[in-house]
């Protein structure tokens, strides 16, 4: 179509666009477009998830090996670091404070020395999943996939390192006397239900620390104090028996006491059912199915909004 203006020069007119007046939410209808990047439904996010399965171990293997790569007594320092946590605590808590009131010294050492490989599992899968997304940019924005993949993988990765780790438990238990039982075998349950708890935590952590990057920094002093909540290196109700049974109790049904309780009871003859708080495997399932799925819910909420900005 054209027109002749004055001057005698021809002016070629614009047909209307077919999209003229469309809204974005339109055109992407019209043209079968999606949002890049846009969060996927509940569902398909968990068959994404389990299509990366392979990924999801490689990566933890990987980081695991990588982890002490630069040290020359490389993956001894797996086992190595937590016994010398151990050492340290039993000189100032057991020795000097005398915090294993209650116990005898073939008791209290496997029970300090399990409650730090215990606790140690859930307190390094919640600093990886702090640095999961924040501390994988690059990974996160080159590539696409389900990004609760890593902080998955990291929580893989702590139980690969604390399955190492059991080996040299075992010994130490059994050197004070704690021999194999079926009771040991309870250990496996304690276990799987520590990791989907600490999972849950992880993706939690993931998405605050993915939003704010300082919180890394502070992570440690607030694990101390759960550490020192947790009664790692001393027992809540001989330690707590003078005081409100109340404040004995809150401590007892923290999930970290009451995995390590469920695991001492397991492996150490000399701690029984009465240092355990009651329906205590139901505490351990509730805190592991609740945490774990409220977990991954919350993170996949903000699948959309990893690496950007």
């Amino acid at each position: 179509m054209s027109d002749t203006s004055q001057d005698g020069a021809v002016a070629m007119s614009v047909p209307p666009s077919p999209d003229e007046g469309l809204t974005p939410a339109q055109l992407a209808a019209k043209y079968n477009l999606s949002v890049s990047g846009a969060r996927p439904g509940f569902g398909e996010y968990v068959r994404q998830l389990w299509g990366r399965r392979h990924f999801i171990m490689a990566f933890s293997s990987a980081k695991l090996a990588a982890q002490y790569s630069q040290a020359k007594l490389g993956q001894l320092w797996q086992v190595a670091t937590p016994l010398l946590n151990a050492l340290v605590y039993f000189l100032i808590f057991g020795l000097i404070l005398k915090a294993g009131r209650g116990m005898s010294t073939d008791v209290y050492i496997p029970f300090l020395v399990t409650g730090i490989f215990v606790f140690t599992f859930t307190q390094s899968s919640v600093m990886a999943g702090v640095r999961a997304i924040s501390g994988n940019l690059g990974l996160v924005r080159a590539l696409h996939f389900p990004r609760a993949s890593l902080p998955i993988s990291f929580s893989l990765q702590q139980l690969q390192q604390l399955l190492y780790s059991m080996i040299v438990l075992l010994v130490i238990i059994m050197a004070f006397g704690n021999f194999p039982t079926w009771s040991w075998l309870l250990v496996l349950p304690a276990l799987v239900l520590q990791f989907m708890f600490n999972t849950g935590l992880a993706m939690i952590m993931a998405r605050m620390g993915a939003k704010t990057p300082d919180l890394a920094q502070l992570m440690p002093f607030v694990m101390r104090t759960w550490m020192y909540a947790s009664g790692v290196m001393f027992s809540i109700p001989e330690m707590l028996d003078k005081h409100s049974p109340l404040v004995a109790d809150i401590l007892q049904w923290n999930p970290a006491a009451v995995y390590m309780d469920l695991i001492r009871f397991a492996l150490i003859d000399g701690y029984g059912a009465d240092k355990l708080p009651p329906h205590v495997w139901l505490a351990a399932l509730l805190w592991a199915v609740v945490v774990g799925v409220l977990g991954f819910v919350y993170f996949w909420k903000a699948e959309e909004r990893y690496g950007r900005g």
